[in-house]
């Protein structure tokens, strides 16, 4: 039987429905990543739960990109600081990780007066946020260097990335947040993380 629909009508249902298999398709992809993850995080957990003999192996955990990200998109909202939505991080060699996010700077800007100079002043609301650096941990301590930072695709200083920083990783033990010079203790019993392109190894 010959379809009463009009041939532009039925072009754009037949974009539609491409467009909705695709999305289900991408969703699917994104929670198989964000299961593959959690399996992990569980298996790293329960190493730090069951103690092991001093001489044991190490229990060495790799993780993709695709993964990780995939587990921030689907859990971060549980464990995320309120105000950082959409991450996504990408990993290089030699330690070198990219992440983005979308931020909420007006509760940052109003922890202070700003100044003329200050580039907080002038941007408002939910915007994007990337950082650039780099991220070495071994022997229980991490530490990370900054190669550079935008906001809204502007270039910022180092003391607008570390104030971001600083906001967002406060707990009741660190008040005053991490900066971007800090070290710190790993956590879980990890020695070292191992960055590459595209992957991660965690070695506890």
């Amino acid at each position: 039987m010959r379809s009463n629909t009009p041939l532009p009508l039925r072009a754009l249902l037949v974009m539609a429905s491409m467009l909705a298999l695709a999305s289900a398709d991408a969703q699917d992809a994104l929670h198989k990543s964000s299961a593959a993850m959690a399996t992990k995080v569980a298996r790293m957990q329960d190493a730090v739960a069951h103690p092991r003999p001093p001489k044991a192996e190490p229990v060495r955990t790799t993780f993709t990109d695709a993964e990780a990200n995939g587990y921030l998109q689907v859990e971060g909202p549980k464990f995320l600081p309120t105000g950082i939505t959409d991450p996504n991080v990408t990993t290089g060699e030699g330690g070198r990780v990219t992440a983005r996010a979308t931020i909420d700077l007006d509760a940052v800007r109003g922890t202070k007066q700003r100044g003329l100079l200050d580039p907080l002043a002038f941007v408002t609301g939910a915007v994007e946020v990337v950082v650039t650096g780099f991220v070495v941990a071994r022997d229980g301590v991490g530490m990370g260097s900054l190669e550079s930072a935008t906001i809204a695709g502007i270039p910022v200083p180092k003391r607008v990335a570390e104030e971001l920083l600083r906001f967002y990783t406060r707990t009741p033990e660190h008040p005053q947040g991490f900066g971007l010079d800090d070290s710190f203790d790993l956590p879980a019993q990890i020695r070292s993380v191992n960055v590459e392109a595209s992957r991660v190894t965690v070695t506890q």
